[in-house]
């Protein structure tokens, strides 16, 4: 099982929402490539970037400071927030980043997001974001009334690197993961399945284990202290992705 330390970007800086509340935010960095730099050396194989300000307004204010973090690490790194247009999908590959990951668009157009998939086999990964079940698009800011398996369902044909499964309600809540919502998602896909959302605890990447999820993302708990990243790399590696 895959560990993807998270870093979301807001004004160039490495903060933290709860639950994505753009009004409950914690500044965890000034300076997010000493940020990834970090979770690199303490044994992050991948990282997990979030664009706050393009996931809220569609336009981005950290473009430089994700160029500098690619550059800076030598691990795959993937990116979700406001990836909203071909040009936007370009332009992180062009940046170095190995993944894009896709939420809102793929709801509002996902005829465009078919084409992206086929432009880009393997390398674009559906974002899913649920409250209660339901799908939440725009930065979180809107919940629709699709659930989040029929989301799933509808590109189960489509050349996807995997699904980016947050539950809202545990995200940045330091409550641990939603086990139950992650397993029915689970036994409702084939593709590979990333967790996020409410790890705090060594107990929570253990459990997690236990599914056949292939890797889960990890925030607030590394920033405050309550969850080792080599602890939690191990029991990844202690776990084959994809089997529990």
């Amino acid at each position: 099982m895959q560990i993807w330390p998270a870093i979301d970007l807001r004004g160039g800086k490495c903060v933290r929402l709860r639950q994505g509340d753009y009004g409950q935010e914690t500044v965890f960095g000034e300076d997010p490539v000493a940020v990834a730099r970090r979770w690199v050396d303490e044994g992050g194989q991948q990282l997990h970037l979030v664009d706050l300000d393009a996931a809220r307004a569609g336009a981005s204010a950290n473009r430089s400071v994700i160029a500098a973090i690619v550059e800076a690490v030598p691990v795959p790194c993937q990116l979700g927030g406001g990836v909203r247009d071909e040009a936007r999908v370009r332009e992180g590959f062009e940046l170095g980043l190995a993944r894009l990951v896709v939420g809102t668009q793929a709801i509002k157009d996902p005829e465009w997001f078919r084409e992206m998939t086929r432009a880009y086999p393997g390398q674009m990964v559906l974002g899913i974001d649920a409250r209660d079940g339901l799908v939440a698009t725009n930065g979180w800011l809107e919940t629709s009334e699709l659930p989040a398996i029929e989301l799933a369902h509808r590109f189960s044909d489509a050349p996807i690197a995997g699904i980016v499964y947050t539950d809202i309600a545990r995200d940045g809540m330091m409550r641990g993961p939603n086990v139950a919502a992650l397993e029915e998602m689970l036994d409702a896909v084939q593709v590979p399945v990333i967790a996020s959302g409410g790890v705090t605890h060594l107990e929570d990447v253990t459990r997690l284990a236990q599914t056949t999820v292939s890797g889960c993302i990890v925030g607030r708990a590394l920033y405050e202290g309550t969850l080792g990243l080599s602890d939690a790399v191990a029991v990844g590696h202690a776990t084959p992705i994809g089997e529990p």
